[in-house]
């Protein structure tokens, strides 16, 4: 067989490639800790700008419905540049003012509920202080508590107190810088996000330039295509995600002023706030909620759980495929496949990721799938037409 210097300088270099790529795979497994920890220092060194991303998404979505809406009010080109800087301001001052004003209602209330639980222990205290023996001995438990040595607990909380008195203050001052950090990267990610929404155009474009100048003319197209695609998908995805948290925040309103219960706006707006975090959102709604109807009537705070427990198990399997369907091209059996696979993979994000990439991986298939059938279809014809 002759092969011309050309293919033979092909064959070599692929070769050397398969190779190069080889031996790097088995040092990478023979020192897979080095590559973890190199890994795990790099996604910290860049953690900023993949957060600011994230931003960027996020914020794009209420901002290109508000630059499209004020570029068809504009007649004017010269006042069409200001489009998008409005539309930005406007976007994150909706975004912020709604968390702003969860955190202005329920942290003011929280705060009381938490004077309500220490005047009750201090008031509790000063109750039993003033009691006889005989008194303390007819509490139940009251016995075995006469028991109970309390200066001796008391030396010991005090010795405990001593001993880990330097691990304490030094786990503080961690915390303390801990959060000095992460308000530090999230100014570094905000800003990055500015960036990136306000040079999205000209980034696209030299994405676009990059893919077409050094993949083939078939794979770059496609994943100009597919990035197309995931972009929408991902869109709609927020806006769904948006409006499930709206419909989940009324139904947990509608739920707490039919069994009649204390702090209802603001329980049921915390919960609709929350419910944008995946998996642990609905936690921390559910517990907040909980402790704040607790210090007004107990009883109702076990219906709360019981109430809402219930609520998001219909919420998830099947309001939240309802929804997302209407949004995502993604029927509702595979949103909720999404969601699980994704929640066992990945965990939070897994879930918060999987439906778009669930999405954008059914519209894919479902395109090749539709080409491939006319390319079959286009040859059974050939094959079946007059012979010439």
């Amino acid at each position: 067989m002759d092969f011309s210097s050309k293919k033979l300088r092909e064959l070599s270099l692929w070769i050397i490639g398969t190779v190069t790529v080889c031996v790097l795979i088995f040092l990478a497994v023979q020192n897979i800790n080095a590559v973890a920890g190199a890994a795990k220092w790099f996604l910290g060194l860049i953690s900023p700008l993949i957060c600011g991303f994230v931003f960027a998404l996020i914020l794009n979505v209420p901002m290109r419905f508000f630059e499209d809406k004020f570029r068809r009010a504009v007649k004017k080109p010269a006042h069409s540049k200001l489009c998008r800087p409005i539309a930005f301001v406007i976007s994150v001052l909706v975004i912020f003012g709604i968390f702003a004003g969860v955190v202005w209602l329920v942290i003011p209330e929280l705060v009381n509920a938490f004077g309500i639980i220490v005047d009750g222990i201090v008031g509790f205290v000063d109750m039993l202080s003033g009691m006889s023996t005989e008194q303390f001995e007819q509490l139940p438990f009251g016995k075995l508590l006469l028991g109970v040595d309390w200066n001796g607990v008391w030396n010991s909380l005090q010795e405990w107190l001593k001993n880990e008195g330097g691990n304490i203050v030094n786990t503080a001052f961690g915390s303390i810088s801990s959060i000095v950090g992460g308000i530090f990267d999230f100014v570094i990610a905000f800003i990055f996000s500015i960036y990136i929404i306000f040079s999205k155009d000209r980034l696209k474009a030299q994405f676009c330039r990059l893919i077409r100048a050094w993949l083939p003319r078939n794979a770059g197209e496609w994943l100009i295509h597919a990035s197309s695609v995931a972009s929408l998908n991902f869109r709609n995805f927020v806006s769904g995600q948006s409006l499930e948290a709206v419909i989940l925040g009324l139904l947990c309103l509608l739920g707490m002023l039919i069994f009649d219960m204390p702090y209802a706006p603001m329980v049921s707006a915390l919960v609709g706030i929350t419910a944008l975090i995946p998996v642990v959102g609905a936690f921390i709604g559910a517990a907040v909620g909980a402790f704040m109807i607790l210090t007004v009537e107990p009883l109702k705070a076990l219906i709360f759980i019981v109430f809402l427990v219930i609520l998001q198990q219909i919420e998830g399997n099947v309001i939240y495929p309802k929804v997302m369907s209407s949004r995502v091209n993604l029927p509702s059996l595979w949103i909720l496949a999404a969601v699980t696979v994704g929640g066992g993979l990945a965990g939070p994000l897994g879930m918060l990721l999987g439906v778009p990439v669930a999405s954008t991986a059914y519209v894919l298939l479902e395109e090749a799938t539709e080409a491939r059938e006319l390319r079959l279809q286009g040859r059974k014809s050939t094959r079946s037409g007059p012979i010439g």
